[in-house]
């Protein structure tokens, strides 16, 4: 029952974080195209208010006119609209789901025993939850000190953004090193999705309200809070699409798998971000696709470096030619091999001793209440009918996940080589 009521919790989180990122992104995207659609007011009583730019749109059977004052409008309204509850929930959910998730089963989800990095290999589950931790809060230590040293009066923003995409670089190469494959990409993401939160928390939302309070105290704001205000949310609507991607990448494993991960990972973000930086320059009037050419070219660089080398899962025969079955064919090979025993009682015992655990009707591992994706492997019959996908999935190293039951590299080429 304990169980039952964990997976029902991360239903509902999940539910929660995906609303709260959607609306998040969706109001930020909103904002950018906004901010850079305005135009000159044409109106002179606007000109004189101190209306910086204006925005005419016209949406569900109704027209908006949207206006943007460079200094303090005339009077400020009580009911002033903020944004920020949509950030800190996005965070605050995200981090409940990895703690539930991840934090619950470090052994499982966080612990790379194949890494190259003995003590990374070597870490115990709950010291593999306190580097994530250190991780997380390190990544945005180092992203803010950068914003402040490199371009401390946002003049030298350019240089800032090249220092960050070397970061992130750098950010993927240790989550891949020190993590399981599916946690590092999971990580990545939210050391860039940390960095976003804390700039609403620790500089966009106080400097907004630096100059709420200059405004309504009579003086001038603090033109600094503004341009860091813009910085930093700049800076968040080109880490949008790379979050979103790498928290999808975990149901797909051919990205995280690979002994170049962290390639795939960066070549991702860099990807987002041209592509992001396309629709950027469209709202302010130019077209440039060049760049979503160029992240088009890096997704596809991506899946050249990930693209499998083996030939395929065809079963080969003598002279080099393919079988291929009918469905009645296959169902009485399949009976055949049940009853005659054969290389699939070798690759039974293997998969009862390594996978069972998790891929059974009634799991005994902890971390699940039923065969994952629905896959169960407790009988040959089940292994049989599943045969393709174990092939593929062992052989690519993705099960057993983070390598937990120590499948032995003569059993992983055992199954590979299997022809069911």
């Amino acid at each position: 029952m304990e169980a039952y009521f964990l997976d029902f919790a991360n239903l509902l989180l999940r539910w929660l974080h995906v609303i709260a990122a959607v609306a998040w992104i969706g109001e930020s995207i909103y904002f950018v195209m906004l901010d850079n659609s305005l135009r000159p007011p044409k109106a002179a009583e606007d000109q004189q208010k101190g209306v910086f730019g204006e925005m005419w749109a016209v949406h569900g059977g109704g027209f908006y006119h949207n206006q943007k004052y460079a200094s303090a409008p005339a009077k400020l309204p009580a009911d002033l609209h903020w944004s920020f509850w949509k950030a800190y929930t996005t965070w605050l959910s995200g981090f409940g789901l990895f703690v539930l998730l991840y934090m619950a089963n470090p052994g499982f989800y966080l612990v790379n025993p194949g890494s190259s990095w003995e003590w990374a290999a070597n870490l115990t589950g709950w010291q593999a939850n306190i580097v994530a931790l250190a991780f997380l809060l390190g990544g945005w230590v180092v992203y803010n000190e950068m914003c402040k040293r490199i371009s401390p009066n946002m003049e030298r923003d350019g240089l800032l953004s090249l220092g960050v995409a070397v970061l992130m670089v750098v950010v993927a190469y240790l989550s891949s090193q020190i993590f399981a494959g599916r946690a590092a990409f999971l990580l990545t993401g939210a050391v860039m999705a940390t960095a976003m939160s804390a700039n609403v928390f620790f500089w966009i939302i106080p400097g907004q309200r630096r100059m709420v309070k200059a405004m309504k105290a009579g003086e001038t704001p603090n033109p600094l809070d503004g341009k860091r205000g813009k910085q930093r949310s700049v800076h968040n609507t080109y880490f949008t699409l790379p979050v979103v991607l790498l928290m999808l990448s975990n149901h797909y494993s051919f990205t995280y798998t690979h002994e170049l991960s962290w390639v795939i990972m960066s070549l991702f973000i860099f990807a987002g971000a041209l592509i992001r930086q396309f629709f950027v320059l469209m709202h302010a009037g130019q077209t440039r696709p060049a760049y979503p050419a160029a992240g088009v070219a890096l997704i596809l660089v991506a899946v050249w470096i990930g693209a499998p080398s083996g030939a395929g899962n065809a079963a080969p025969m003598a002279g080099g030619e393919t079988s291929v079955e009918t469905d009645g064919q296959a169902v009485a090979a399949e009976d055949a091999t049940v009853a005659s025993g054969g290389p699939v009682d070798e690759i039974h015992g293997i998969m009862e001793r390594r996978c069972a655990s998790c891929h059974a009707q009634q799991p005994t591992h902890e971390a699940f209440t039923a065969p994952p994706a629905g896959v169960a492997l407790e009988t040959r019959e089940q292994l049989l009918r599943q045969a393709d996908q174990v092939k593929q999935v062992v052989a690519s190293g993705y099960m057993p996940l983070g390598n937990l039951t120590q499948m032995t590299d003569e059993e992983r080429a055992s199954i590979a080589a299997w022809t069911p």
